[in-house]
């Protein structure tokens, strides 16, 4: 609840301005509640309109994608690149191509991206966009030809010193390769504007496993430091079944779970057995295919339609790895009552205050996405890193840093609740430890 009389001022006008984005005001909402000790403390962030100024992007892009499909028709999208705040670094977030794309979602998604990108200590701004384009179904023609016509207007926002979007939700490597190219060609340069590369033209080993990976690290250093646990011998639920999905799987296998879920926009499988993740990357990864091909192909697994129905599966552990708001309260009851000691969030946001409030309520070990699926984009500034130094990690290497970062964010989150009354309280922990790097920056660098 808000009580602080700033944090209550700025979170009124955000309502007031964007009242129409319900997922940006329960991104903004969430931030400021977990903030109120931190303004208390701090004076001079009010005197310097830090809030103000954090809740309202520096720049909102938005543009007409014209395309022609295979049938010779003119196809028209929108698309949307929001740099938020660049007060530590370029701005720095994924790309979204999916139908439900708009500029509420993509707001929401940039303003976690602050928070999430200064949490990993390296110096990248917060930044998010997309298109409401659906690449489900359309021919590697068709995508090529509407990454190239993106590209074509974005290219004159971003930059190596600018702006480095990445892939998020249905833009992959295939998605980033054809965006690269048009960038390169029009720019007549080759330069890390863009990260998830192929590693053929600067990308980085361990980049595609990154996000998967961090959240299993970030939840194994969890458990360990606030439990005295880790994932051997636990039943874990994963959602979902791309690239977070499927390596958040191998990762928590790697160390001792069992995963007994996956699943798609259609529906979900449980196999009790364990999921045997040759099979899904073959379906996923392989032809593009839908999960309930796996209960076809695994004898003993059952395919529900429906995804909501994957969090009443017993389980010790849940990692959400799917889509926004994928947890309601309902489920996250369903949860508690099933076994689950923790959740940690592999996809951006993918609980609604409701579960967040069950989950505290409850005593489950929570940790939110800005810093549980932080390893994405910390290997994406590896990945630059990698592109300014124009040579290239080994895996070991990468992976090594990776699980270092995601270490040194519970670390970090636990640090900063501690010091704010929040003990043990990883949610707020997160924001704040995000959000005072930022602030300090933004009050040395005068009001801009």
């Amino acid at each position: 609840m808000l009580t602080n009389e700033y944090v209550k001022r700025v979170y009124d006008q955000v309502q007031k301005r964007d009242g129409d984005q319900p997922e940006f005001l329960q991104a903004v909402y969430e931030v400021l509640d977990t903030l109120q000790p931190v303004i208390a403390k701090h004076p001079e962030y009010e005197a310097n309109g830090v809030l103000e100024r954090l809740v309202e992007p520096e720049r909102v892009v938005k543009f007409r994608v014209a395309w022609v499909d295979d049938a010779g028709k003119v196809q028209v999208n929108r698309g949307y690149r929001v740099q938020f705040n660049s007060a530590i670094g370029p701005y720095k977030g994924g790309l979204r191509f999916h139908p439900t794309v708009n500029e509420g979602v993509i707001k929401f998604l940039g303003f976690e991206q602050i928070l999430k990108n200064s949490l990993t200590t390296l110096p990248m701004g917060g930044g998010k966009g997309g298109s409401d384009f659906d690449p489900k179904g359309k021919s590697d023609a068709e995508v090529m030809r509407f990454c190239q016509a993106f590209m074509t207007e974005l290219n004159r926002h971003i930059g190596q010193f600018t702006d480095v979007p990445a892939g998020d939700i249905n833009v992959g490597a295939r998605e980033i390769g054809y965006l690269f190219g048009q960038y390169k060609r029009i720019r007549n340069e080759y330069s890390g504007v863009l990260t998830g590369k192929g590693l053929e033209f600067g990308g980085s080993l361990a980049r595609t496993e990154a996000t998967g990976y961090g959240l299993c690290y970030y939840t194994a250093e969890a458990l360990r430091v606030l439990k005295n646990d880790s994932f051997e011998g636990k039943t874990v639920v994963i959602s979902g079944s791309g690239n977070v999905a499927i390596f958040a799987t191998e990762k928590a296998q790697e160390l001792g779970a069992k995963v007994v879920t996956a699943s798609d926009s259609n529906g979900y499988v449980y196999d009790p057995d364990g999921i045997k993740l040759d099979i899904v990357k073959d379906i996923k990864l392989g032809h593009r295919g839908r999960i309930k091909e796996y209960a076809e192909r695994v004898p003993g697994a059952e395919y529900h339609e429906g995804c909501a129905g994957v969090w009443t599966v017993p389980c010790d552990i849940a990692l959400p790895c799917a889509t926004q708001n994928e947890i309601d309260e309902a489920s996250a009851e369903a949860l508690v009552k099933n076994g689950c000691k923790v959740v940690c969030e592999g996809a951006n946001m993918p609980s609604t205050p409701e579960a967040i409030a069950v989950y505290q309520k409850n005593g489950l070990l929570y940790g939110p996405a800005k810093a549980a699926n932080a390893g994405g984009v910390a290997v994406s500034g590896l990945e630059m890193s990698q592109n300014s130094y124009r040579l290239s990690w080994t895996f070991e290497e990468t992976d090594a840093k990776l699980k270092s970062i995601m270490e040194s964010i519970v670390a970090e989150s636990l640090a900063a609740a501690k010091e704010y009354g929040e003990e043990g309280d990883l949610m707020a922990g997160a924001n704040i430890a995000g959000f005072v790097k930022v602030a300090n920056a933004m009050v040395a660098q005068g009001i801009l």
